[in-house]
C-alpha cells in the first residue's frame, strides 16, 4: 500500500474518536425507519410500526422517511474517509484485504445464519440465499433478491466492492495534486446528482414499488447497485486527503449542524431518487471532515466521550441486527398488534434496547474476536539456530 500523502504541511494520522461516535447516529437513523415500517417485510400481513394512532404513524414515517437512505449514505462516505486515513504504507495489499474482510464477513455470517434458522430458509430459494451469503445479491436487478435473508446486509455488497477496489482507487486519488482536490470532490458530488438524472430520464419508471415512487429497476440502479455508490466512497477518500494535506478550513459546529438539518429537511421534500443521496452528500461530507479536523487539532467534541465511542463501536452490529430483531423479533413477540401512543413508545424503546443488546453481543463475541485472531496472519515461531544446521551469525562489536 502506498502512502496517501507526504510533504511539509501534512497532518499526522491521529486517532479520530469523534468519527467513531458519529457512526451511531447513522445507524440510529436506519433504526427509526425500520421500526416505523407500515408493512412487515417478513410478515406482510401486518405492520412493524407499533402506533395505533394512524395519523401519528404517518407523521413519524414522513419525518423519518429519508432516514434509512441517508444513514447508509453516511456510512459509505465515512468508509472512504476512514480507510484512506488509516492506510498503512508498505502493508501488503493481501494483508489489507484480509483485515477488511474480517471486519464484515464474521458479523454477516452470524446474522445470515440467524436469519436462515429463524425464518428465511422457509421461503428463500437456494440461488437467492447463496447470492446473499457471498454478498453479490445487490448486483442482481431483483428487489426480493437484494433484500433477501437479512435485509440490511445488502449494503455490505457495496462495502465489499469498496474494500476490494480501494488499493486501485488509492493509486489514482493520491496522484491528484493537492490544489485540485476540491475540484475533484465537487465532481464526485455532481456525479451523485448525475446518477439520479440517469435514473429518472433513462430507466423505465414502471411498475412502482410500494412506498418508493420508483420502479424496481430505478431503485436498484440508484440505490442498491454497488458501482453507483462508489462516488460517495471516493468523495470520502478525497475529503480524507484534503484534511491530511491541511487544506480543510475551520468550520464552526453550529454551521455544521445547520447544514445537516437543512440537508435532512430537503430530503423530506425533494422527490426520489434525489432525496436518497444528493441532498445530504455535501452536509455529510462537511460534517465528517470538520469533525475529523477537530480531532486532529485536539478540540474536544461531544462525540469523543467513552459512551459515544462505545456506541460507535457497536453501531455495525446494531445496524446488521435490525433485520432479525425488528422485522422478525417484534412480530414474533408481539404479533401485528398496534398500541396506544404511550405503550407504542415503550415498544419502540424495547426494540431499540433489544437491537442494541444484539449489536453489542455481535461486537463482543463475533467482531472483536475475529479481528483479534484472524485479521492478521499468525507469526511463525522463530527456528532456533541449532535446528537449522547453520551457525548463528555473529555481529561485529
Amino acid at each position: 500500500m502506498p502512502d496517501v500523502d507526504s510533504g511539509p504541511h501534512i497532518h499526522s494520522r491521529k486517532a479520530l474518536p469523534s468519527l467513531t461516535g458519529m457512526r451511531f447516529f447513522a445507524a440510529l437513523l436506519v433504526f427509526f425507519i425500520h421500526a416505523l415500517q407500515p408493512i412487515g417485510p417478513i410478515d406482510p400481513t401486518g405492520p412493524v410500526n407499533p402506533f395505533a394512532d394512524q395519523e401519528l404513524g404517518r407523521d413519524l414515517l414522513k419525518l423519518f422517511g429519508p432516514a434509512g437512505y441517508l444513514g447508509v449514505s453516511f456510512f459509505f462516505l465515512l468508509s472512504g474517509f476512514v480507510i484512506t486515513w488509516s492506510v498503512k504504507p508498505g502493508e501488503p495489499v493481501t494483508a489489507y484485504w484480509r483485515r477488511r474482510l474480517m471486519k464484515i464477513f464474521p458479523n454477516h455470517l452470524a446474522m445470515w445464519t440467524a436469519a436462515m434458522l429463524l425464518f428465511a430458509s422457509a421461503y428463500t430459494p437456494v440461488h437467492t440465499w447463496l447470492s446473499n451469503l457471498f454478498l453479490v445479491n445487490s448486483w442482481i436487478n431483483e428487489f426480493t433478491t437484494q433484500m433477501s435473508v437479512n435485509a440490511p446486509s445488502w449494503s455490505l455488497c457495496a462495502e465489499l466492492l469498496f474494500y476490494l477496489s480501494f488499493p486501485l482507487l488509492l493509486l489514482g486519488v493520491r496522484r491528484i495534486r493537492a490544489d485540485r482536490l476540491w475540484w475533484w470532490a465537487g465532481g464526485t458530488v455532481a456525479a451523485t446528482v448525475g446518477v439520479g438524472l440517469v435514473t429518472v430520464y433513462l430507466l423505465p419508471d414502471t411498475p412502482r414499488i410500494p412506498m418508493i415512487p420508483l420502479s424496481p429497476t430505478q431503485n436498484w440502479f440508484n440505490y442498491t447497485f454497488p458501482p453507483m455508490r462508489m462516488f460517495e466512497f471516493v468523495l470520502g477518500m478525497l475529503l480524507a486527503r484534503i484534511v491530511i494535506a491541511n487544506r480543510w478550513p475551520r468550520v464552526r459546529a453550529v454551521w455544521v449542524v445547520a447544514l445537516l438539518v437543512a440537508g435532512y429537511v430537503a430530503a423530506m421534500y425533494v422527490p426520489a431518487p434525489f432525496n436518497m443521496v444528493a441532498t445530504t452528500v455535501v452536509p455529510f461530507g462537511v460534517a465528517i471532515a470538520a469533525v475529523a479536523h477537530a480531532d486532529v487539532r485536539g478540540v474536544r467534541t461531544r462525540l469523543d466521550g467513552r459512551v459515544m465511542v462505545w456506541l460507535g463501536n457497536v453501531s455495525f452490529g446494531f445496524y446488521l441486527c435490525q433485520g432479525v430483531v425488528i422485522f422478525w423479533g417484534r412480530q414474533a413477540v408481539l404479533g401485528n398488534g398496534q398500541f396506544s401512543t404511550p405503550v407504542a413508545v415503550l415498544v419502540m424503546i424495547g426494540m431499540f434496547a433489544a437491537t442494541l443488546l444484539a449489536g453489542w453481543l455481535l461486537y463482543a463475541f463475533v467482531e472483536t474476536p475475529a479481528m483479534k485472531y484472524w485479521s492478521r496472519p499468525r507469526r511463525r515461531p522463530a527456528v532456533p539456530p541449532a535446528e537449522t544446521g547453520r551457525e548463528p551469525v555473529r555481529q561485529a562489536a
